[in-house]
């Protein structure tokens, strides 16, 4: 009897090209979820690469409304599965005008649009009932929301998601944790400190994310094509048809990519005038470095805070005298024009902060630091090291090691603080660590995929409406062969390893 695979697909194309490469298996069925634009809907309908037993087309399902909502349903929802629908919606960015400057969403769209989304979601469950969903990083809500209802419902789940050394992937049930994995001993005879930062040095994730960043939405060439394929050859017809799109007509379109543009600079300007670039360690500090924003780091992976301005309070509140902070802005942050500079300014005036430029290396403060805090990044980790203790305000793989502290609740964050500096990273247990990440990774350059199709596809990541041709997509698969045999060999793995 064939496993029941399904699939949630959003544009990248990877479950998609896995699904490709699983089939010579002979031993599933396929089933997929879309979540795409209208252009992009027409080649999964039209494409015979991948026989899907079904497809459903998410966008066709939803319908926002201001009334009639069935809040019974929706109440039951939460308690049969144990999902916190407004813990999702209120961090979605589409349903946020902090980050959706094009559309504001009611109450009643909202609950209306979740309660589509649980019903389709159930239904389609209900139906398959499949054993296995292969997905990659949730990112949105009804792509998290659909992740959370396969685990409630048994389906075993095989994420993709990025290690936490650069250019490696692990599979797993959940983002950035190994499976069957509950604790870790220190390794005999482990690698000294330098040893262990050589291996990190080969794999640095920083780099591998400003190599995308600096590569990402950079050829102008691509852009001039995008504006006029969206401006004179697009029909814009998503604006009617995804709730996504609401408000997204090509004049507010092009306003707002030219105000955007001015910004961007603007704001540069700004940080290059008032950041620091130089490191003043003649007294102690504590690192808490920036992540990118919006960004599912936060939004989704740590869902109560999400405001980094009002974390940083309450760390500052809890330093013991004595130590400083010092505030690093993320380097791929330009990616979203950066920040305001009305946020940056609220951050310099606070006493007992220092705001580092972007530019400043994050070796150097690793190494010059006395604790690195995070809410969910991977500078905790690394702060291991060079023999750091970190604090975590979410709960992620790297918990496991004894110099890693999580925050459970506010008012013990000043104890933590100081449990943590008193605390001597031992290198026994991150060498164990660092083996168990190389036995559950596999090479695979994600980022460098995300730019090969966002080059092919979506005319370097500046427009996701398009038309994409049979052929072009032949080409790219066969392109991709090579590696996504390879990768399939990593999920036969997994689901072996999961159905024992």
């Amino acid at each position: 009897m064939k496993d029941k695979i399904i699939v949630w697909e959003s544009g990248t194309f990877f479950p998609f090209i896995l699904c490709n490469s699983l089939k010579d298996s002979g031993n599933f069925d396929f089933y997929a979820v879309t979540d795409v634009t209208d252009r992009i809907k027409k080649f999964f309908e039209n494409q015979k690469s991948v026989k899907f037993e079904k497809i459903w087309f998410y966008h066709d399902h939803i319908f926002p409304r201001k009334n009639n909502i069935d809040t019974d349903y929706l109440e039951a929802f939460e308690k049969k599965y144990n999902i916190d629908l407004w813990v999702l919606a209120q961090n979605e960015r589409i349903f946020n005008q902090q980050y959706n400057e094009y559309y504001k969403f009611s109450t009643n769209e909202i609950l209306s649009i979740l309660e589509d989304e649980c019903k389709l979601f159930e239904k389609i469950l209900d139906e398959v009932k499949p054993n296995f969903l292969i997905t990659n990083e949730t990112a949105l809500h009804q792509h998290h929301l659909f992740y959370l209802l396969c685990r409630a419902k048994g389906v075993k789940i095989m994420m993709l998601n990025q290690s936490k050394f650069g250019y490696k992937c692990i599979i797993s049930q959940e983002l950035h944790k190994l499976d069957f994995v509950t604790t870790i001993n220190p390794k005999p005879n482990s690698k000294n400190f330098e040893e262990l930062q050589n291996y990190l040095k080969s794999f640095d994730m920083l780099k591998q994310l400003v190599n995308y960043k600096n590569t990402f939405l950079s050829s102008k060439k691509d852009k001039i094509k995008a504006a006029i394929q969206f401006l004179l050859v697009s029909n814009n017809s998503n604006i009617k048809t995804h709730y996504t799109y609401y408000g997204r007509n090509k004049v507010k379109v092009l306003l707002k990519e030219i105000e955007y543009s001015l910004k961007k600079r603007y704001r540069e300007n700004f940080i290059n005038k008032n950041f620091k670039r130089k490191i003043d360690d003649a007294t102690p500090f504590v690192y808490f470095p920036l992540h990118l924003e919006p960004e599912r780091v936060t939004l989704i992976g740590s869902p109560y805070f999400t405001n980094q301005l009002e974390t940083i309070r309450h760390i500052l509140k809890s330093l013991p005298v004595g130590y400083r902070l010092l505030v690093k802005e993320h380097p791929t942050q330009s990616i979203r024009g950066w920040r305001t500079n009305s946020y940056y300014k609220q951050m310099m005036n606070l006493p007992n902060l220092e705001l580092m430029h972007p530019s400043v290396s994050n070796t150097e403060l690793l190494k010059k630091c006395s604790l690195v805090v995070t809410i969910a990044g991977t500078a905790g980790l690394e702060a291991a090291f060079y023999g750091k203790p970190s604090i975590l305000f979410s709960d992620l793989g790297y918990s496991l090691l004894p110099s890693v502290f999580k925050v459970k609740s506010l008012e013990e964050l000043s104890q933590i603080i100081l449990t943590a500096l008193k605390h001597k990273v031992d290198a026994a247990y991150l060498d164990s660590y660092v083996d168990l990440l190389d036995q559950n990774s596999f090479d695979f350059d994600w980022f460098n995929f995300i730019l090969s199709y966002q080059r092919l596809f979506y005319y370097g990541g500046h427009l996701l409406d398009v038309d994409i041709s049979l052929e072009k997509m032949n080409i790219f698969i066969k392109e991709q062969k090579p590696t996504f045999d390879k990768i399939s060999q990593e999920y036969l793995k997994k689901i072996k390893q999961l159905n024992q």
